[in-house]
C-alpha cells in the first residue's frame, strides 16, 4: 500500500496525476480481435505481448496509473461471449501484465488499477445478488494478482453501482468510482441509464470512496459534469473522457479529438480543480503524451 498511500498524499497536496489512455481500443487498433459480446476482453490471453506493450507505452509517456484490460471480463460478459471458463485467467493475467509492464519499464512507483465494470453488450443486466457474487470474486482475483487499487468503470445506474462498490470493497483494496454520463431529455447530466449524476454522487458520498472520475463520457459533456460535481462531491476528481466514432462495437478513429485539442480541454479541467486526467476509448498514446506537461512536476499551473 506504500505506493498508493504516497499517491494519495500527493493528491491531498493538490498535485496532478496522469493516468493512461484507452487500452481496449488501443489493442484493437494494434490488431487484437474482439470477443463477441465481450469487446476486447480476451487480449490478456490471446495477445499478451501486445497488451503489455500498450501499458509500457503509456508508462513511457508518464502515466502514473495503468488500468488492467479487464473492463469486459466480468463473469456475465464472458458468459455471453462463450468464455466464462476464462474468468479467473483473464482477470488475473490482466493485472499481471500491467504489473509486468511496470517492472519492464523500471517504474516501481506506477500503480496498477484493476478495472471492473458490469456493462453488458447484450443488455443482460445482472440481478443484485449475482452481481455482488461475481464482483467479489473478480475483485479478490485482482487483489491476489497484485493490484494496488480497483477502478469501477462505466457505472451507469445507481443501484448496480452501489452493489458493485460494496462488493469490490470486500477485497480490502481502495475502490475509485468512474461514472459515465450524458444529458437526459431535460439537459440534466445523468448516468447512461438515466439516473441523475447528482443523485449518484449523493449516493456514494458516505461510502469511503477516495476519488470519483467522469469517464467514458463524450468530451463535450465533461464541463457540465464537473459543474454538477462541484455541487455534490467534495473529494478528488478525475476525468478520462472518450472520443471516437463507432460501427457496432468497433472503434473508428476518423472522428477522434486531436491530442492537441484534448490537451487544451484538459488544461481547463485541471485549472478548475481536476487532479487526475487520462483518456478512455479512442484516446491513445499520443493523447497521453500531450497531457504529460500539464501534470508532471507540477505542469503548467
Amino acid at each position: 500500500m506504500a505506493r498508493y498511500d504516497r499517491l494519495m498524499e500527493r493528491i491531498a497536496k493538490g498535485e496532478r496525476i496522469l493516468i493512461d489512455g484507452a487500452t481496449g481500443t488501443e489493442i484493437e487498433r494494434r490488431g487484437v480481435p474482439q470477443l463477441e459480446n465481450a469487446w476486447n476482453g480476451g487480449g490478456a490471453l490471446s495477445h499478451p505481448d501486445v497488451l503489455r506493450s500498450v501499458h509500457e507505452d503509456y508508462i513511457r509517456e508518464g502515466a502514473e496509473i495503468v488500468i488492467s484490460n479487464t473492463f469486459a471480463t466480468h463473469r456475465h460478459a464472458l458468459r455471453d461471449a462463450g468464455a466464462k471458463h476464462q474468468f479467473e485467467a483473464l482477470n488475473r493475467r490482466g493485472v499481471e501484465l500491467a504489473k509486468e509492464a511496470c517492472q519492464r519499464m523500471q517504474a516501481p512507483d506506477v500503480l496498477v488499477a484493476g478495472g471492473i465494470s458490469y456493462w453488458s453488450w447484450l443488455g443482460n443486466w445482472l440481478l443484485p445478488e449475482d452481481l455482488r457474487n461475481s464482483t467479489e470474486e473478480q475483485a479478490s482475483i485482482m487483489a491476489n494478482a497484485g493490484a494496488d487499487l480497483l477502478m469501477l468503470e462505466m457505472m451507469v445506474d445507481i443501484d448496480s453501482m452501489l452493489v458493485t462498490l460494496d462488493a469490490a470493497q470486500t477485497s480490502g483494496l481502495p475502490v475509485w468510482v468512474g461514472l459515465s454520463c450524458k444529458p437526459d431529455p431535460s439537459g440534466t447530466m445523468a448516468l447512461l441509464r438515466g439516473d441523475p449524476l447528482a443523485d449518484a454522487l449523493e449516493a456514494i458520498k458516505d461510502k469511503s470512496v477516495p476519488l470519483v472520475s467522469i469517464m467514458h463520457t463524450e468530451v463535450e459533456y465533461i464541463d457540465a459534469c464537473l459543474g454538477t460535481m462541484a455541487d455534490h462531491w467534495s473529494g478528488p476528481v478525475g476525468v478520462y473522457a472518450h472520443s471516437a466514432r463507432w460501427e457496432g462495437d468497433t472503434c473508428i478513429y476518423d472522428a477522434t479529438v486531436s491530442p492537441e485539442e484534448y490537451a487544451a480541454r484538459a488544461r481547463i479541467w485541471l485549472e478548475n480543480g481536476v487532479q487526475l486526467v487520462g483518456g478512455c476509448c479512442g484516446l491513445g498514446v499520443d493523447h497521453i503524451k500531450t497531457l504529460k506537461s500539464l501534470c508532471t512536476n507540477g505542469g503548467d499551473r
